[in-house]
């Protein structure tokens, strides 16, 4: 027969024990020193029962804890009667635990499991025959305040922080995590290259940061990133990044301690930190799209699988007793699925409570709680979140996890910052940013647009795109990107241009270099390669092998050239025709796909692999590439200036046999 007994209950049976015990040996002590008289779960006292030293007590849930003797425990018996047990909350008030059941262990007959009334929602100590363990079954309530893909946008920072100050004051403190591209955009980065930017974050006390795609946009072959190694030398958070691999970069490998820290240092990459926030440990690790390798120019930092890095990162902090996971990524919401995206990581990766992401601009209001794996079993919530773009939103994660690490209740908003005022001593800051901006955003280009050149998107009124047909915008950035080229080598036959590399339109009248600067952000340089024919028809059916769907990869072509190609084909079988007019004078010559050299123009970016053109890789690689120097909008402006008055349109240079039959 087993018995039960609560703590409160004890010191009533032990003192009638203590009688009996006391009466049958006619007042005479017959135990060992300590038993018989003293009262089980009084503190200092030893019950009746067989004398046994408690070596260790360990917590194991709200309902259960481990004890290990110096030995064996005998079965059936009920632990009051060998030793005292005493659980205080953390105020030292006395915690009654309800009645306890013994379960020896058949393997070690030393140790023993028990199980008590619930504790969830306590926290203190648990006191076993003077061996004590610290439990703690309350639920914890975090707040995450997060931003992502500013792009260059410097001049929304001192109503960012308005906001970011106005939301720590609504919900508390919490952790502050920005999903990255703070690279590229605008004039402020062309200007300061990211450090303009880096002055504000550092204002706004971000905990971490994790690099997108475009911080990998000024990529060298020679130098690697310098401009964003001084950016993350000079940050006051750190960087983490863990499918990333910067070992191989000249400038950054020095910066890249890999990973996880409990105390990470300002400045530094790692694969993960540990942030202490109200006593308890978050781990934080970041991933980066791996399609950064294609749409940017990471030179010789590498990319990992998202989801295994992701699956590592998660055992490594439950192996170091983490169980509140936070992902910080530039995936993407819901972007293409074959590279990942945040919704993909959650289903794929059980362990991750929080991802805060990028890369898609998507507004998530509230955040998303996926319960689901892609099967349709149920696996531990996560929360998935973003905050929109360029700066317009501060977004709020509003979290409770229970006493084991997974999130019970979630809220969360995304704050306008428009609807803010700017903060007067960012703004006071900003005015030498900005000052210097506007001479160069005022300096005219030395050029009159006569008709508008637009930059067409689908979805945006549009059905035709920069990134799926032949714009008269592309055509004027090509012909200057050829009339540059020629200048150093009068063999090259065509210049091309990937779509995904024109920003924003230009409009009628006068033209600033501020403008320009806007269509071309990146400060690509011209390069030159030299290709077989058969290369070139490879590389002009990766660039039409999307359409008529958008890809930032399709090529605008410069005068001269005429591409046919047919999009009811099957992607790789699709170019019909490639011709150019070799010598200027209306008559067009088919190019043959044999392995007869023809040497091309395009923008760096794109001839050393970006937006997935391997063909390019290969033969830049092969050293059948050359980078010439000439900034994008540099051409682009030096070309229109020619002109003088610039006047473009749609000429057919581009024809897609699928669209002409509708």
């Amino acid at each position: 027969m087993r018995f039960y007994r609560t703590l409160t209950g004890m010191l009533t049976i032990g003192l009638i024990a203590s009688a009996t015990t006391a009466a049958a040996n006619n007042g005479q002590s017959q135990g060992p020193p300590g038993n018989g008289n003293d009262a089980p779960g009084n503190s200092g006292n030893t019950p009746n029962g067989p004398d046994r030293t408690v070596e260790s007590v360990n917590t194991l849930d709200p309902s259960s804890f481990t004890v290990s003797f110096d030995k064996t425990f005998p079965a059936g018996l009920d632990l009051e009667r060998v030793t005292d047990i005493e659980a205080k909350d953390d105020d030292g008030n006395a915690i009654d635990i309800g009645e306890t059941d013994v379960e020896v262990h058949e393997d070690d007959r030393s140790e023993i499991t028990v199980t008590h009334d619930d504790l969830t929602d306590e926290s203190g100590t648990l006191t076993v025959g003077g061996e004590s363990s610290d439990f703690n079954y309350g639920s914890f309530d975090m707040n995450i305040f997060h931003t992502n893909d500013l792009h260059g946008r410097v001049d929304m920072y001192p109503q960012m922080i308005t906001t970011l100050n106005e939301a720590r004051d609504t919900y508390g403190d919490g952790l502050t995590l920005e999903a990255g591209d703070i690279f590229s955009g605008t004039l402020y980065f062309n200007e300061f290259r990211g450090q303009a930017a880096l002055s504000f974050m550092n204002l706004m006390d971000y905990d971490a940061f994790v690099p997108g795609n475009h911080e990998f946009d000024l990529g060298d072959p020679d130098e690697g990133h310098p401009e964003f190694a001084e950016f993350v030398e000079n940050a006051e958070f750190p960087v983490v990044g863990a499918n990333m691999n910067f070992d191989n970069d000249p400038s950054l490998s020095g910066l890249a301690e890999g990973g996880i820290s409990y105390e990470a240092e300002n400045g530094v990459i790692y694969d993960g930190i540990v942030e202490e926030h109200d006593g308890e440990e978050i781990g934080i690790f970041g991933l980066n799209t791996e399609d950064t390798e294609n749409i940017s120019s990471p030179m010789d930092v590498t990319f990992s699988d998202y989801a295994e890095a992701a699956e590592e990162m998660v055992a490594q902090f439950e192996d170091e007793g983490i169980n509140k996971i936070v992902a910080l990524t530039h995936l993407g919401y819901d972007s293409d699925p074959s590279v990942g995206n945040d919704l993909r990581l959650a289903e794929q990766v059980e362990g991750i409570d929080v991802i805060v992401g990028g890369h898609s601009h998507t507004e998530v209001e509230p955040p998303t709680l996926v319960e689901e794996n892609a099967d349709g079993d149920a696996i531990e919530p996560t929360v998935v979140a973003q905050a929109g773009e360029y700066g317009q939103h501060v977004g709020v994660i509003d979290l409770t996890f229970d006493y084991s690490g997974s999130v019970e209740r979630v809220d969360g908003e995304l704050l306008a910052t428009d609807e803010r005022e700017a903060d007067p001593d960012a703004a006071d800051q900003l005015e030498p940013y900005t000052e210097q901006i506007e001479e160069v955003q005022n300096e005219p280009a030395g050029s009159y647009v006569v008709n508008e050149l637009p930059n067409p998107r689908l979805g945006d009124g549009s059905d035709v795109s920069v990134r799926a047909n032949e714009t008269a915008l592309g055509n004027l950035i090509t012909d200057g990107q050829l009339d540059a080229a020629l200048d150093t080598n009068d063999e090259i036959i065509m210049a091309v241009q990937n779509g995904g590399g024109i920003r924003a339109p230009i409009a009628q009248g006068e033209v600033t270099v501020g403008e320009l600067i806007e269509v071309q952000p990146f400060g690509n340089r011209l390069a030159t390669l030299d290709l077989t024919g058969e290369e070139l028809y490879e590389a002009f059916e990766t660039s039409v092998a999307d359409a008529p769907n958008e890809n930032g990869g399709f090529l605008q072509v410069s005068d001269g050239t005429q591409l046919t190609y047919d999009s009811d084909n099957e992607p790789g079988e699709r170019v019909e025709a490639i011709e150019v007019d070799l010598n200027g004078n209306g008559e067009y010559e088919e190019i043959a796909r044999d392995d007869e050299m023809h040497t091309i123009a395009t923008n760096n970016f794109t001839a050393t692999g970006g937006d997935g053109y391997d063909t390019f890789a290969e033969a830049y690689d092969e050293g059948r590439g050359t980078i010439v120097g000439f900034t994008d909008w540099e051409m682009l402006r030096d070309y229109m200036a020619e002109l003088g008055d610039v006047d473009y349109e749609v000429e057919g240079r581009i024809n897609d046999l699928a669209a002409s039959d509708e």
